[in-house]
């Protein structure tokens, strides 16, 4: 269709429904003069008379008729779609993709996000839990959650969680056939539940603090998992000693299922932090998302 052909139905569309060049040409602002030659020409292409003209009125002919009942509510459709991309525009809706540990999509993330996602239907989340430091840019991700320490310079962080302890365990039907270990290195002899990291394809070697003395022991076990909740899970069951998040053993202690090992020298790490490259182009279902996880710490 000829450009011309557009607007020229469009000035047809709106003298057809006023019944008045005075009006309609108001209502486009044109002048009068500039709506009759529109419309002159739409007929002359057409080769049909679109409208009947009187001293006192304008109304469609029978081919007019037509024109108007088939062509006009097509244009109604696509002033309802340019509408609908126009709303979308201000609504946050999307999909945001985070990679946390499991620990942080459970205490964290899945809390404050089930307070706020409601309210933003069209907003989709997707959480890939992963102890390995991921590259959010490489592999696509929106959103980083991991312990300060371990955020990138070059990325912006914000902080959502206070400094928290990592906690050495063990249950007491395991610590009853293994006494306890009096220093780091005795944990070379016990049996360790171990953590994999996919990104360095290795163990995860306890880093443990007392005051200012700091020791990497290099545990070995029977059973090496890649999140932690098995990991306390194996503890529970007293399969051997578990290095997790103290507040995540610190309900099972409490209720007996579990004794602390070697508290005096419980690390404490930087806590948890947000992190998405620094850039403009943010939507406005990140921006939700971000202020969800920021605004509960």
């Amino acid at each position: 269709m000829l450009r011309e052909n557009v607007s020229d139905l469009l000035a047809f569309i709106a003298v057809a429904r006023e019944g008045s060049f005075t009006r309609a040409a108001a209502q486009l602002g044109l002048s009068q003069s500039a709506l009759s030659h529109a419309l002159r020409g739409l007929e002359a292409r057409m080769g049909v008379r679109l409208l009947s003209r009187t001293t006192r009125s304008v109304a469609p002919t029978a081919a007019g008729e037509r024109l108007l009942r088939t062509v006009a509510p097509r244009f109604e459709e696509i002033e309802s779609e340019l509408a609908a991309v126009v709303d979308a525009r201000d609504k946050p809706a999307g999909t945001i993709r985070i990679t946390a540990t499991d620990y942080a999509a459970d205490t964290v993330i899945w809390p404050r996000l089930a307070k706020v996602l409601p309210d933003y239907p069209d907003i989709k989340v997707e959480v890939v839990v992963d102890y390995g430091l991921a590259d959010i840019v490489a592999e696509r991700f929106d959103i980083g959650v991991r312990h300060g320490d371990q955020v990138a310079k070059d990325m912006i962080a914000v902080r959502i969680a206070p400094d928290a302890r990592l906690a050495i365990v063990g249950s007491p039907a395991y610590l009853a056939k293994h006494p306890a270990p009096k220093r780091p290195k005795d944990l070379l002899r016990h049996n360790c539940i171990t953590l994999r990291l996919p990104t360095r394809g290795g163990l995860y070697a306890w880093e443990l603090k007392k005051r200012s003395r700091a020791v990497q022991v290099r545990v070995d076990g029977q059973f090496t998992f890649n999140s932690a909740y098995p990991m306390l899970n194996a503890a529970i069951d007293g399969a051997g000693l578990a290095f997790i998040p103290e507040e995540l053993a610190r309900p099972h202690v409490e209720a007996k299922r579990l004794r602390w090992v070697l508290e005096d020298w419980f690390p404490t790490f930087p806590g948890l932090h947000i992190f998405y490259p620094g850039r403009r182009d943010y939507s406005k279902a990140l921006s939700v998302v971000v202020d969800a996880l920021r605004d509960g710490g």
